[in-house]
């Protein structure tokens, strides 16, 4: 078992800046991937960023050059830093963890982007 506990979202004007932090615990073995997806009202959950426990990334197109994953595997923590952020951004960001035979997920926080 993997337990995610995020932190960090709330409420933002458009073209300012917030930062995710998720903690992972439990039964933590590489390889691995954590990420972060997000879910609009009405909308599926989608990719936001993910980086393997090697330090590949991946991102979503429409985040590229504004949001920035990063992880530290020694404390097992992932960061999200969004930059110049849309009203189209807003949505529940889930932290995300993978050792490509189970998926476990945070609880989820609310990030909303004013006009």
């Amino acid at each position: 078992q993997v337990q995610l506990v995020e932190s960090g979202g709330g409420l933002v004007q458009a073209g300012g800046s917030l930062r995710l932090s998720c903690a992972a615990s439990g039964s933590i073995f590489s390889p691995n991937a954590m990420g972060w997806y997000r879910q609009a009202p009405g909308k599926q959950r989608e990719l936001v960023a993910e980086i393997s426990s090697f330090g590949t990334k991946e991102y979503a197109d429409s985040v590229k050059g504004r949001f920035s994953i990063s992880r530290d595997n020694a404390k097992n923590t992932l960061a999200l830093q969004m930059d110049n952020l849309k009203p189209e951004d807003t949505a529940v960001y889930y932290c995300h963890w993978t050792n490509y035979r189970s998926d476990y997920w945070g609880q989820g926080t609310q990030v909303t982007v004013s006009s």
